[in-house]
């Protein structure tokens, strides 16, 4: 039974934490947020939701819907909603006309969630504000039930006069939508049947008739039923269908005119009617199983059809001529990612979503390709990381900042994702040139203006000028220019003209020339201290004194002067949101440490910002992000100061401040794309851009960038020079986001990864889905010879083994488009069935000629190229489930350890599997030991200099021998099935898949094992990790974290053997793995106070990356009361409370949320109207060293932000 807290606000209040010190960081207080929301399809759909004349798609990731205009140019994205929910089904449906006109309303979304909410959401425009409404919502959830086996199913009736639900066994639901009200409130309708397939809605029908695929034990079977709402239930069959195909799997109903319904199975196609079925053999669909399907007219005259292989189909019903049954036609189109859900946009382009790897928009073409014989082109692709099945975070740069390389994708999607906070710069050349203190890049008489040929490098007391050229880089003479001289500033204006600007004056040169035409010094012969500049007016100062000039043809206009009180430090004349000219300039002061505006051409001032502090500015840029315009300051000690510039009240408002370095910054303008961005050079460089009217500062991954230039040449396009201590860098930018992620295709499914450092290589487990072509196993080649051999010669798609592969005759599986999976490119491979004396052919039964069988793989990859090197392919049916990296006992040698299970369909678990360790030395993998175990190897870590393994329900200890075998020291037994372990000191955390947790403690005297406490609630448990030692993180396959605690100071011993939970959450999606580490560079001195250094990231399977870290009692605290107020500004959509939401939820319990924070929600706080935030912050106060302090916008601003910049 649930618990009476399920269906209303009234949660299980679980135990407090509590520590004596509440400015530290403690692990019982947490702050858990998205670093990288989830991007696996659940569902999509296409719809007129904007407006009636408008084409939408909609997509659901998890919990996030995305809503995307259909345009000419592609698909744009107008809004992200967070739904406080896992979103299970996604409909969208046209309501029924109200007014007297009868014109045809907008499309509704209709919305389920996995804890059975349900609500009705309608886009409402207003000018260029899109907001989402909830039209009505409720909660359907019944007190008992068995769920629904298949999962839950919604369908609506095509007039809108009801949607039915199928959430539990035995019944379904009804909503009615005659009358919409606020509310939805559903009816149950008793269904006989048990074993539902599929149901659907029939269309042309008087009365909502559902169409029934079931089964029973004579077969598969179609019935329709209709619906009375008078009566609440089906009073009656219309017509049925006995014995349709036994592996027949959906119905697509079919609108008007034709009606009725097609019926597809695994080898025939069906089209069913009341007094008529036609029934076509469909062969090609034998080899997978049709999982989705999307209409593509609105006469229900073709079908989209997507199988569980990645193919895409057309599925026709050509109209007769005269009366009777159309005639069915099924075309394959081509190859697609392995598809979750397909709509059909508009003129041929299809958007398929995908769960198991990237979505992609794709086009139909007329014609065949007449080499891939494929009618469908890939328009554009959007990356997803689920499922993440297993990731390691490793500083492979050496820079600390750690990389992410996950585990991501499943059969032909599969592959490795290296993920990096910041964006990355691929080197292109370098040129050696030390000691650089300036550098600008030109257009001389190219063949474009846009074209840079030279790049202007100045030092103390010269400069140099080099041509960009191919491979070669020759320095050159510029007549007009001088050479002898420190350049302050340099580069291309009006009139194909460049300017030089040194101590003694500007030198205006002609391009085609290259001959001085004007050379222009202050009055009295005062130095030039500062210069910039736009294509047609430059600025120019000498200590307090400021000068405007306008560029004309062959000359330089002075048009004004000033003197300021105090000496300028910094200057600016950037024109802003894409004008020709600049109407301000922003100067930055010494003496007073100002920033002030003056007005063009007067340089009149206008505005004065005191920066604060006693350290001078020292860069300064006018920039526009997203048609807001921002004045940044960059101060000598490393920090940026920005503020929001308002040019028609000509001021400065909403003043913040960020780190991006510690000593001063250089503040560059450049484009990526049409998108301009800001690069600050310093010892920490930072790419500076805007996403959702948010600044946003990505680190590059440069350990020092001193001065930098856009370099747009015919060698090296859209690139960057970056200029360091030791010389000039070329190279690319990668495209510009907060996680840069790089895709390294595998082709077949990874299950686990491992860093080794001594050798610079990736251990990787993956496995291929073969087909059997030869049931008979060959042994293969000796085992003296198999140590390492060549790799064999394979073809292309469809290639079979040869004789000299061990094991069965197989096809082997391909990757995605037809390329090989990673496990057939290696330089060489061997095998295990040469090199093992354990696993015996005949202990499992053969597989059956066409057979599909997993073929697993452990591959040895490069770390920077991520080359497959060698390919060890273990026995057949052994699976490999484990793997680490380690050092064993004395030995230096690091080794590669696998654990596997012989996996026997005929049996219920593994009963034998081994444990082999590898060593990759002079590009060799040489198997050093292997050992069985009674069952499967299901988790593996190093201990003590010895290896740590979970096997069945059992935990072992074994010890390296001098002799470099395995021998067995000690077990520990007391457990059901001992899915994952991790260690700390002498202690050891077993996660078992039912009994939660458990903790072990080492005795070194006794060499065995002893259980110190356990958490006697039935969790059942998908990932663990140890936070210190005394508190433990978990998940649950219920999408739920916690953290449990053993409390060693308790003066009863019953309490000290018991694991309490003290923090709980419902992160809504399913946790593969957690890896301690951090995806962010920071200093010690750098986060919020109360902030651990570094937290536990985790995977899931949708795709997300999340973060959680330890923060203090007092950052807790005020937390908490930041979320409360959030949760009651921010409407949620679909009008779930977020407390219900966050709640600890499984089948036997719900708790209430404690010992979490919720980031995601807390971060919201910066995309709050000023109003908003007003409200919010209103008699806010934090507990700081034990003093109540006020928190007011500006306050909470910045210590969000820093919080967001944790991730």
């Amino acid at each position: 039974m649930l618990e009476s807290g399920m269906f209303g606000d009234e949660l299980t209040q679980g135990q407090e934490f509590k520590v004596s010190n509440q400015s530290q960081p403690a692990p019982g207080y947490n702050y858990i947020v998205s670093a990288h929301k989830p991007t696996s399809v659940q569902a999509c759909a296409t719809g007129q939701l904007t407006s009636t004349n408008d084409l939408n798609l909609v997509i659901a990731h998890n919990n996030v819907l995305e809503l995307h205009l259909v345009t000419p140019e592609g698909l744009k994205l107008l809004k992200e909603i967070t739904i406080y929910g896992k979103i299970a089904c996604l409909n969208l449906f046209t309501p029924r006309p109200t007014s007297d006109t009868g014109e045809k309303p907008k499309d509704l979304i209709f919305l389920l969630t996995d804890r059975y909410n349900v609500m009705i959401l309608e886009c409402m425009t207003n000018g260029d504000q899109l907001d989402i409404i909830t039209r009505a919502h409720g909660n359907v959830a019944d007190r008992n039930g068995k769920d629904c086996e298949s999962g839950m199913q919604a369908v609506v009736d095509p007039e809108a006069r009801c949607i039915i639900l199928r959430l539990y066994e035995g019944l379904v639901k009804v909503i009615p939508l005659e009358d919409i009200n606020t509310e939805l409130v559903a009816f149950n309708v008793r269904v006989d049947e048990l074993q539902v397939c599929d149901i659907q809605f029939l269309h042309g029908c008087s009365a909502p008739t559902l169409i029934k695929l079931h089964q029973d034990g004579n077969g598969r079977h179609i019935r329709t039923h209709l619906l009375s709402f008078a009566k609440k239930e089906f009073v009656k069959v219309p017509w049925k269908l006995d014995n349709v195909e036994a592996e027949a799997v959906m119905i697509i109903p079919v609108p008007e005119p034709l009606c009725g319904a097609i019926v597809i199975g695994q080898e025939t196609i069906s089209y069913i009617k009341p007094d008529s079925h036609v029934t076509v053999a469909a062969g090609i669909l034998s080899t997978s199983t049709i999982i989705c399907y999307a209409p593509v007219d609105r006469d229900g005259s073709r079908y989209l059809l997507g199988d569980l292989s990645g193919r895409l189909f057309m599925l026709l019903l050509e109209k007769p001529v005269a009366e009777g049954d159309p005639d069915i036609k099924l075309e394959l189109l081509g190859e697609i990612c392995t598809p979750e859900c397909i709509t059909y946009l508009d003129n041929g382009v299809i958007y398929v979503g995908s769960r198991l790897g990237d979505s992609r928009l794709v086009r139909l073409n007329k014609t065949q390709d007449p080499v891939t014989k494929s009618f469908l082109t890939t328009m554009q692709t959007f990356p997803n990381l689920g499922p993440i099945v297993h990731m390691t975070v490793v500083d492979l740069e050496r820079q600390g900042q750690g990389q992410l390389i996950t585990c991501s994708g499943a059969y032909k999607e599969g592959s490795l994702r290296i993920i990096r906070n910041g964006v990355g710069i691929q080197e292109l050349a370098c040129i050696e040139l030390p000691k650089i203190r300036g550098m600008w890049g030109l257009s001389i008489a190219a063949s474009q203006p846009s074209i840079h040929n030279t790049l202007v490098v100045t030092f103390h007391s010269s400069t140099r000028f080099l041509k960009v050229g191919g491979d070669i880089v020759d320095e050159i003479r510029i007549p007009g220019f001088l050479s002898k001289k420190m350049t302050f500033y340099a580069a291309n204006v009006n009139f194909e003209q460049v300017i030089q600007v040194t101590r003694c004056g500007v030198r205006l040169v002609k391009e085609s020339t290259c001959k001085l035409v004007q050379h222009w010094c202050p009055p009295d012969d005062r130095p030039v201290s500062l210069a910039t500049s736009n294509s047609s007016q430059l600025v120019v100062t000498s200590g307090p004194f400021v000068y405007y000039l306008t560029v004309e043809d062959g000359a330089l206009n002075l048009v004004s002067q000033c003197q300021l009180e105090y000496e300028v430090a910094c200057v600016d004349v950037s024109p802003l949101g894409g004008a020709e000219e600049a109407s301000v300039v922003g100067v930055g002061m010494w003496t007073d440490i100002t920033t002030r505006i003056l007005v063009l051409p007067a340089l009149t001032e206008v505005y004065k910002e005191p920066l604060g502090g006693d350290i001078i500015p020292r860069s300064m840029l006018l920039a526009t992000f997203e048609d807001v315009h921002y004045l940044l300051v960059a101060v000598g000690d490393g920090q940026l100061v920005y503020y929001v510039y308002h040019p028609e009240q000509r001021q400065l408002t909403d003043r913040k401040r960020v780190v991006v370095g510690m000593l001063p910054t250089q503040l560059r303008r450049f484009n990526a794309g049409s998108v301009s961005n800001v690069f600050a050079c310093s010892d920490r460089p930072t790419v500076i851009y805007s996403s959702n009217h948010k600044l946003v500062f990505s680190k590059v991954n440069l350990k020092e960038v001193t001065h930098m230039c856009p370099l747009n040449s015919e060698a090296y396009p859209n690139s960057l020079a970056l200029a360091n201590s030791e010389g000039v860098t070329i190279g690319t930018i990668d495209e510009i986001q907060k996680l840069h992620i790089r895709t390294v295709p595998l082709g077949e499914t990874p299950r686990c990864i491992a860093y080794q450092e001594e050798t610079e290589t990736f251990g990787v487990v993956t496995f291929r889905v073969d087909v059997c072509e030869d049931p008979n196993i060959n042994t293969g080649p000796t085992a003296a010879a198999a140590g390492s051999t060549p790799a064999p010669t394979r073809g292309t798609s469809g290639s079979v083994s040869g004789p000299s592969v061990p094991g069965y005759g197989l096809q082997y599986g391909m990757g995605q488009d037809g390329a090989q999976p990673a496990s057939l490119t290696a330089h060489s491979t061997s095998y295990s069935l040469t090199t093992t004396s354990i696993v015996k052919t005949g202990i499992v039964p053969p597989p059956e000629r066409g057979q599909e069988i997993e073929t697993y793989n452990f591959l040895i990859m490069a770390q920077n190229t991520f080359e497959v090197i060698h390919c060890h392919t273990f026995c057949p049916h052994e699976y490999v489930v484990s793997m680490i990296s380690t050092k064993l006992r004395d030995d230096p040698t690091p080794y590669y350890v696998c654990g596997t299970a012989i996996v026997n369909p005929e049996e219920s678990e593994s009963r034998v599997g081994r444990i082999v360790i590898f060593s990759y030395t002079d590009s060799k993998l040489i198997q050093v030991a292997e050992k069985e175990v009674k069952g499967s190897c299901n988790s593996l870590q190093e201990f003590q200099g010895k290896l740590l393994a979970t096997i069945n329900y059992t935990v072992r200890l074994f010890e390296w021998t001098q002799e470099k075998e395995l021998q067995l020291e000690c077990s520990h037994f007391n457990n059901i099935y001992s899915l994952t372990v991790k260690k700390m000191g002498d202690f050891v955390l077993v996660g078992d898949i039912m009994r939660s947790l458990v903790l072990l403690q080492y005795k070194t005297l006794e060499g065995n094992f002893e259980e110190i406490s356990r958490d006697y609630e039935a969790n059942w448990l998908t990932a663990v990790e140890i936070l210190d030692d005394e508190f433990f993180l978990a998940a649950e396959h219920w999408n739920n974290i916690f953290i449990c605690h053993k409390d060693s100071g308790a003066s009863a011993e019953e309490e000290r053997q018991q694991l309490v939970d003290v923090a709980r959450f419902h992160l809504g999606d399913f946790v593969n793995v957690f890896c301690p580490g951090s995806l962010v560079m920071r200093g010690e001195e750098a986060g919020p106070p109360g902030v651990a250094h570094t937290g536990v990231l985790f995977g899931t399977v949708s795709g997300c990356i999340g973060l959680s870290i330890n923060i203090s009692g007092d950052l807790y605290n005020f937390l908490t009361e930041l979320s409360t107020r959030l949760s009651k500004v921010i409407k949620s959509v679909g009008k779930i409370n977020h407390s219900f939401y966050r709640s600890f939820y499984s089948e036997k319990r719900v708790r209430k949320a404690q010992g979490f924070i919720d980031g995601d929600l807390v971060e919201n706080f910066l995309d709050l109207t000023k109003d908003k935030m007003e409200e919010v912050c209103s008699k806010l106060t934090m507990t700081v060293n034990g003093r109540s302090v006020d928190m007011n916008v500006s306050e909470v601003i910045k210590l969000v932000e820093e919080l967001s910049r944790l991730h």
